[in-house]
Formats: structure tokens, C-alpha cells, sequence
């Protein structure tokens, strides 16, 4: 069973966008019994709220936001590291993946994923860049995926947006590391998230890991301060695998 959540003295400070449900959720909770104050952001703030209550006594501030809305992402940052008395952590945990058939090509579904899986995150990111570069310490935590390895048929434009991200932290990591600031970027695999519900190209014989040993890997990893991790560590052999099927074959026979 976890440890409630702490009521003692704030042990850092750290924002969560994408807070709602899934990974984000789980990480609001384990960083509020780790007795953090926590910024938990966005769209549903019927969820949010209810997740602040679950986290009493500790910290958490929510913020009902849009990631799409761009003009205001700065003014809310500005807002909540004011409001937190500090950042020393942010994760980045906001994503889409709509259900794409395999003779459907739609623009519209590319531009969703692209505004909140890489314009959104690259606002959120490069503020909190500057903010930990000026500090000269900090913590950027991105959630990407396993898909990120490699093009699949199932969902291009998903598979693009986390390639994308694997590849602009990891940009940000060799700037910043100078300045004594940590870039981690998670890979998940199959994960008990409702992002899993109606994918029909799904392995069922692959059990999903529960959302919040998902989280308290990915603390163990930043408090490690790695640079990459799968999660569960296992898919570091399947994604190893994948990037190295020759074309032929992941072409014809690779996963969806």
C-alpha cells in the first residue's frame, strides 16, 4: 500500500501538465506523498479538483488550461511558479493518440497530435528551460513513447510527435546540461492509461503496468537524473529489437 501523502515541510516543487488522468495523474500523487507542491494542469477541472483531494494534506495547486492555447501558456507558467514559491521539476505528460484507421489519412487528426504532443510541449519545455537555465538547476521531464522507434502503420503522425520529442530533449539535454540542469525523457510502453481503451490493434497478450508503479519508476529514474528510460525497463530490449528489424520485414510483418 503507497504512503498517504506528506504533511510535512515541501521537499520541491513541480508542475505536471497533463494532470487530468493517466501518467500525469499518477505523478501528482506520487510527488505529493513525496511531500511536493505540485501544479497540476489541465483541461478537466472536475478531475483536477477531485485529484487535489486526494492528495490532501499536501500541496496542490490545479489550473484548468488548454495546452493548445499558446498565447497564454507563459502568463499561466509565470502564474504558477509564483504560486508554488518555485519550479525545480517539470513534466511534460499531455498527449493524443486518436484512433486512426489503417486506409484513413486525416489531416485534422495529424494537427491535433502535432499541437498538443509537440507545439504545446515545446512551449511548456522552453520556458521551463530558460527558468532552470537563469537557476542554473532544474529538471525537464517529457513523457514520449516506445513508438517514438520507429515509423508504424497503425498511427504516423503519433509516431512522428514522439520521435520528435525524443529529439528536441535531447537537444535541450546537451545545451543545458552545462548549466547544471537534468533533460529525462520516459519511453512507456503498454501502460494502464485510459489511452489503451478501444485500440484495436493492441497486443491483449502483453499485460499493461499499472499507472502508478509507472510513476514511481519515473521518479526513480529523475531522482537518478538518467537521461533516457523505458518503463517498464523491459522495453528497452523491445524497442532495441524494432530499431534494428530490417526494412523488409518490419514492412511487411512489423508491428501496427
Amino acid at each position: 500500500m503507497a504512503a498517504p501523502p506528506s504533511s510535512g515541510p515541501v521537499t520541491g516543487r513541480a508542475l505536471v501538465v497533463g494532470a487530468s488522468s493517466g501518467i500525469g495523474a499518477a505523478l501528482v500523487r506520487e510527488l505529493a506523498r513525496e511531500g511536493y507542491a505540485v501544479g497540476a494542469v489541465a483541461r478537466r477541472e472536475g478531475e483536477l479538483r477531485m485529484l487535489a483531494s486526494q492528495c490532501a494534506p499536501a500541496t496542490v495547486r490545479t489550473y484548468a488550461f488548454d495546452v493548445t492555447d499558446h498565447g497564454a501558456t507563459r502568463a499561466l507558467f509565470d502564474r504558477a511558479v509564483a504560486e508554488l514559491g518555485g519550479l525545480d521539476e517539470i513534466y511534460y505528460c499531455a498527449g493524443v493518440m486518436p484512433i486512426l484507421r489503417e486506409d484513413e489519412y486525416d489531416l485534422e487528426k495529424d494537427r491535433e497530435i502535432l499541437e498538443v504532443n509537440c507545439v504545446a510541449a515545446s512551449a511548456w519545455f522552453n520556458l521551463a528551460a530558460a527558468h532552470f537555465e537563469r537557476r542554473r538547476a532544474g529538471q525537464i521531464v517529457g513523457i514520449s513513447s516506445v513508438a517514438a522507434d520507429r515509423g508504424r502503420r497503425g498511427n504516423p503522425g503519433y509516431c512522428a510527435s514522439k520521435a520528435w520529442m525524443d529529439t528536441f530533449l535531447e537537444g535541450l539535454r546537451n545545451r543545458l546540461v552545462r548549466n547544471g540542469v537534468s533533460v529525462l525523457t520516459i519511453k512507456p510502453g503498454y501502460i494502464d492509461t485510459p489511452m489503451l481503451v478501444g485500440r484495436p490493434n493492441m497486443n491483449r497478450s502483453i499485460a499493461p503496468l499499472p499507472v502508478d508503479e509507472c510513476a514511481r519508476s519515473i521518479r526513480a529514474a529523475a531522482r537518478a537524473r538518467a537521461h533516457v528510460r523505458y518503463v517498464p525497463a523491459k522495453w528497452g530490449l523491445v524497442g532495441f529489437v524494432i530499431r534494428n528489424i530490417p526494412r523488409f520485414i518490419f514492412t511487411r510483418w512489423g508491428p501496427p
